[in-house]
């Protein structure tokens, strides 16, 4: 079995876990994390198969920093021993010994997919002679000149027909006082007649270039109806070609039993999202049960360079992730004893809210960490729902604004409907000034300085970010250091715009500080806490308009 591989590293002190690894929420086991270590060392040093991770600068091609995977297993002889993946290709689209195959290698020789795409790529080839063909540019260039001549001529006459009928109704105003009933019915007759004699003529102006336009548009059609069916049938063929691979994507689990993406998402109006059965944690686990061995913990790493969008550090662990990963998981990892989805967890259900202040109207309080400001999904204890508990008569919406669940902080909330919306308008309009302060797992080179990078939910694994230009809404945060402790930087953050995550994912993409937040699961390492306090707010008073401002200092 050349895919098992033996701990280089003395693993006979180490003690195995109890159960297997929760795949979307975790730590890694030390053993997961000794392979782990191993694997980078043969990164560093391989020669085996070329791809640039942009780690180093000595290559032309483009660099791309990729996930990788690795399982701890035992095997029958009941041997401890991992198995290791990458997700998707390499750039070479070598399949290196070191690493287990992929649930299915579309790429064999001859295979069905290989040559659908190169049917493609036939009708691809074909589209692109036929939209440089000369004749067909040259009569789309004329048709689309001919077009606009003909529109703006036949603008030409509308606006002159305007004019006429405007002059008409003038004349025939103005003479029917002036005129006997005898000259006023003639006049009027013959201001008739000049009107319909219009209509004729632009209706005639319309067939003479329907008529000059009917040979062109004969010849246009003909390239413009080869171009549309050659677009459909490509279509139709890349369908087939994609339905085709997605039932050959087929999953195992510890029974044994196997399921295909189709049937897995089970979703005739969604496609399993590109990619689905690529990540290393579904070839990982498939390449164990097709050999018996039994899985006892994993993790996943990032390699290379940062991505533009995501935020992926090198050597960090992840998670898999949501959209691709967790429908194939939950189906391959069905009667697996795992840990605790720490996720589900309440871990507010002991801390107690702060109330720094209060009167009729308003309330600011101290959030702790970890203590979500309004129900989720699964846990439905937050400030929202204590507060309504403890005030049952305060009407509308309670929660003015919120803090993500891990960050603490001051929050301010109102009993009444009319101090919300006063409140909110002020946030709305910017004029409530808000400081953070932050640790950050690195040395900044700046004093200061402003982020702006634009951001949007990432659909394939939310809840987390993306920096996108594109579609992201506009994110901005002005930033100060504070002090430098041990490698790590305390800075102030004042966020000028209210996205989620903002601070997190500025403080850790690469284009912002390029330092996650100590203790930011989603975009840096896991600690006891994320290191993020709302520590000042200044606003005014929603009744007396009075300025006012509170300052809780973090506790860590």
């Amino acid at each position: 079995m050349k895919h098992f591989l033996n701990f280089k590293t003395d693993i006979s002190k180490e003690s195995l876990p109890e159960k297997f690894t929760f795949p979307f929420y975790y730590q890694p086991h030390s053993l997961a994390i000794i392979a782990a270590k191993e694997i980078q060392v043969y990164l560093e040093k391989q020669t085996d198969f070329t791809h640039n991770f942009g780690i180093k600068k000595d290559s032309n091609t483009p660099p791309v920093g990729k996930m990788f995977g690795v399982l701890v297993v035992r095997n029958k002889l009941n041997k401890i021993g991992y198995l290791a993946a990458f997700s998707g290709k390499l750039a070479d689209k070598s399949l290196p010994s070191k690493f287990v195959p992929p649930v299915f290698n579309m790429r064999t020789e001859g295979s069905f997919y290989i040559k659908g795409e190169a049917k493609i790529d036939k009708i691809n080839e074909q589209l692109g002679l036929l939209k440089k063909d000369g004749k067909y540019l040259s009569i789309k260039k004329t048709a689309k000149k001919l077009h606009k001549e003909i529109a703006d001529d036949l603008e030409l006459q509308r606006k002159k027909m305007r004019i006429s009928k405007s002059e008409r109704k003038i004349l025939k105003k103005n003479s029917e006082k002036k005129l006997n009933a005898n000259e006023f019915e003639k006049l009027t007759k013959k201001l008739t007649q000049e009107s319909y004699n219009d209509q004729f003529f632009y209706k005639e102006l319309q067939e003479y270039y329907t008529t000059k336009l009917e040979k062109i548009s004969t010849e246009l059609a003909f390239f413009e109806n080869k171009i549309s069916s050659l677009k459909t049938d490509r279509k139709e063929k890349s369908n087939f070609l994609q339905q085709t691979l997605f039932s050959k994507y087929a999953f195992l689990n510890q029974q044994k039993e196997l399921k295909n993406l189709l049937d897995i998402f089970d979703n005739p109006l969604v496609k399993p999202p590109a990619g689905s059965g690529e990540c290393a944690a579904p070839k990982l686990l498939q390449y164990a049960f097709a050999n018996d061995l039994t899985p006892i913990t994993m993790a996943e790493f990032w390699w290379g360079i940062s991505p533009n969008s995501a935020i992926r550090k090198h050597k960090n662990y992840y998670p898999a992730c949501q959209s691709r990963c967790k429908p194939i998981l939950n189906h391959m990892l069905k009667g697996l004893e795992m840990e605790a989805n720490l996720l589900l967890e309440n871990l507010a259900e002991q801390k107690e809210l702060e109330i720094i202040y209060e009167d009729d109207v308003l309330i600011a309080l101290n959030k702790p960490a970890e203590f979500l400001s309004v129900p989720g999904k699964e846990i439905k204890d937050s400030v929202y729902s204590r507060i309504k508990d403890k005030y049952p008569d305060a009407t509308g919406p309670l929660i003015v604004h919120r803090l993500d669940m891990s960050t603490s902080g001051i929050l301010l909330l109102t009993k009444t409907k009319e101090a919300n919306k006063i409140l909110q308008s002020q946030f709305i309009n910017r004029t409530i000034k808000k400081r953070y302060v932050a640790l950050l797992d690195g040395s900044l080179k700046k004093n200061s300085g402003k982020i702006k990078l634009p951001l949007r939910v990432d659909l394939d694994d939310r809840p987390k970010q993306l920096v996108d230009f594109k579609y992201g809404k506009a994110a901005e945060t002005d930033w100060e250091i504070i002090s430098k402790e041990n490698g790590k930087t305390r800075v102030y953050f004042y966020p000028i715009t209210g996205r989620t995550h903002q601070l997190r994912v500025h403080a850790a993409h690469k284009d912002g500080l390029n330092s996650p937040i100590i203790g930011d699961d989603l975009y840096g390492k896991k600690e006891d806490r994320l290191h993020l306090h709302a520590e000042f707010i200044e606003f005014l008073h929603p009744t007396s308009y009075k300025k006012m401002s509170f300052t809780i200092a973090p506790e860590f």
